[in-house]
């Protein structure tokens, strides 16, 4: 890691959340970093070793020209369109999957010897009854989820013609630390004004999380990796949504309580909602709001020795503490990316009135 060190790679998406983390953790590391995203980078000009170029993964004249320009030892490719942030699904669309295929593409026309490859847990959106391993077959159920499957194809496609690209995708659960925003906005919001957290059902199913930073930590070390592989990640000792919504209510000091919605009217509810233009969930959400996710990590602790240093709750309040010291900020926000502001509340609006 310490030749990489000294190293120029790319980061797609380094605008966003996570894209953002990475961005910066790889400077702390001695990397010089180069982001494209659509979205203005708002580390732009404050790092010696960071370029910042807004421009589309699309555009195979600019990719063309920022690879020529640059010498990279290898690509994150973070950048993906956002369901709830976007209502044109082409866009969604050629983003995810072309965009990938266009970069990998891009890569090996430049002889850049690996790339990183963010997915997503979104390729399911049912409870398997037992942790999700890498070999599970995925089963997206919304476009997003289609989308990076879609691009984890595109991907092993580019390998099959160009065996010389390494290509190591991680498959995250929700990415968790301060400034993720987007739906999360919603739950804190409910917390810090002290009305009730719903759950659906009896709010004990498990459902994994990620804190960014340790997902940033699998990014560094899918370096030494050396073969093409898949890796999933996410934390341990996964508690109830219950438990885990009480644990944050009470540290925070919060008025709220957790409380519980039936089952089948709530999921008859959420399905409606979207088709009426009135909720920022999906599919994947009512599908998953009230069953159990978790990945299993074997793999990538047996072969790179990752491990999760945060629990879903720790995390949790890292997110809460940062929310609560810039809500008004954050409601203000415009021209970021979808997990850096607050998702619209829609008719969940209905139901903090009710709490």
């Amino acid at each position: 890691m310490s030749e990489l060190s000294k190293s120029e790679v790319l980061v797609t998406g380094a605008s966003g959340f996570f894209g953002g983390v990475l961005k910066r953790r790889l400077l702390a590391e001695g990397f010089a970093v180069t982001n494209i995203d659509l979205v203005a980078d708002p580390d732009a000009g404050t790092h010696e070793r960071l370029t910042s170029i807004q421009g589309d993964i699309r555009d195979t004249t600019l990719l063309a020209r920022f690879f020529a320009e640059h010498r990279f030892a290898a690509v994150f490719h973070c950048a993906a369109m956002l369901a709830h942030d976007v209502e044109d699904d082409n866009l969604l669309w050629t983003s995810n999957v072309d965009g990938t295929r266009l970069v990998a593409e891009a890569a090996v026309a430049a002889g850049v010897p690996k790339l990183i490859n963010m997915s997503t847990n979104c390729l399911w959106a049912e409870d398997l009854g037992h942790a999700v391993t890498e070999d599970d077959v995925p089963a997206p159920v919304e476009l997003y989820g289609r989308s990076k499957l879609e691009a984890e194809k595109a991907l092993a496609t580019v390998r099959e013609k160009h065996p010389q690209l390494q290509v190591v995708t991680l498959r995250p659960p929700t990415i968790i630390d301060s400034g993720r925003l987007g739906l999360l906005a919603i739950l804190f919001e409910f917390i810090e004004d002290g009305k009730k957290v719903w759950v659906v059902g009896d709010g004990g199913n498990l459902y994994q999380f990620v804190y960014a930073q340790d997902l940033a930590t699998a990014c560094l070390l899918c370096l030494t990796s050396g073969k093409s592989t898949t890796f999933n990640v996410g934390s341990d000792d996964v508690p109830t949504m219950r438990a885990m919504y009480e644990s944050v209510i009470r540290e925070a000091g919060s008025r709220s309580r957790v409380a519980r919605l039936p089952t089948a009217p709530a999921i008859s509810a959420m399905k409606l909602a979207p088709k009426l233009g009135v909720s920022p969930l999906g599919p994947y959400h009512y599908r998953m709001i009230a069953e159990n996710f978790v990945f299993d990590t074997t793999r990538i602790k047996r072969e790179l020795g990752w491990a999760p240093t945060l629990t879903n709750e720790q995390m949790m309040l890292r997110g809460f503490g940062y929310y609560r010291a810039n809500r008004q900020a954050i409601h203000a926000r415009t021209g970021v990316s979808a997990h850096s502001k607050a998702a619209p509340m829609g008719v969940i609006r209905l139901l903090k009135w009710m709490s």
